[in-house]
């Protein structure tokens, strides 16, 4: 999830190898910072050659036959999601949650309802969407998850995510006409959201968001462990385990819990009701 910005997001001025993650990271300054990289790219290669999957940008869903059962629930997730857009504008921003991401949204419209993290205590919003909380269970070793809204003419810039030991999930859930105007770019490939399909890619390659509508996107986003042979199967979920030992990840836990317990004393519930009833 720490977002890793190029130093210059124009898609125009990226480098013609989209395909390579490595171009992707700002070059550290310190010895020290240039051999973690280093270390980085040797562990991704190993993840990469262990993958079940083939190493792309954006997969197939067929690779992934659960993504059967997520797609026929999302009217019921779309549902959920109704009830608690009424208090959108009363919902932290990313970068409010992550600091780290502020190097690529610093205003209010990337907007954020976690339902579960690392880290993180979710229970209040979690109970909220109980149809949602279903359905991200039958996700294989599901890790954080929540609506993701973007407001209209929002731009996320270029960047990648920390690691490829996890696979990224979009559920399309609220997508503005024109589609073609809401899109991502991952790696060198190009896709727009459609409202009840799944999208998996790996954001540890380049990638970029647009919503050029009028309208709000929603997706349920997911992250889950990426499929791989033993026994790399079971270090990677170890290594995705020490997860809350990291020092940003407890501070965003800590962020959340404070807006869920000011939201649900003060304001009002995502059911409608005073939040002192529950």
């Amino acid at each position: 999830m720490h977002a890793q910005p190029l130093s210059n997001p124009s898609v125009e001025l990226l480098p013609a190898d989209l395909r390579s993650r490595r171009h992707t990271l700002n070059v550290p300054r310190t010895w020290l910072g240039r051999s973690a990289l280093k270390l980085q790219d040797r562990l991704e290669a190993a993840v990469a050659a262990a993958s079940v999957h083939a190493d792309t940008p954006i997969y197939d869903n067929a690779g992934f036959p659960w993504l059967r059962e997520i797609e026929a629930g999302w009217q019921e997730v779309r549902a959920e999601l109704d009830q608690v857009m009424v208090f959108r504008d009363h919902m932290p921003s990313f970068h409010e949650i992550m600091p780290e991401v502020s190097t690529i949204t610093s205003d209010a419209d990337w907007k954020t309802f976690f339902l579960q993290g690392i880290g993180m205590d979710c229970r209040e919003n979690a109970r909220r969407c109980p149809k949602t909380m279903a359905l991200l269970n039958r996700i294989p070793h599901a890790g954080t998850a929540f609506f993701s809204i973007l407001s209209p003419h929002k731009h996320i810039p270029a960047h990648r995510g920390a690691y490829n030991g996890v696979l990224r999930l979009h559920l399309g859930l609220l997508v503005p006409e024109p589609r073609q105007q809401c899109r991502i770019r991952v790696a060198d490939q190009y896709r727009d959201w459609q409202e009840g399909r799944a999208l998996v890619f790996d954001d540890s390659f380049n990638h970029e968001v647009w919503n050029d509508t009028e309208g709000y996107r929603v997706v349920l986003f997911v992250d889950f462990a990426r499929p791989l042979r033993k026994p790399w199967d079971a270090l990677n979920r170890a290594l995705l385990g020490l997860g809350p030992l990291a020092p940003f990840l407890r501070e965003a836990g800590n962020r959340q819990k404070r807006w869920e317990a000011l939201f649900y004393k003060t304001g009002k519930t995502v059911d409608g009701n005073d939040s002192d009833q529950h």
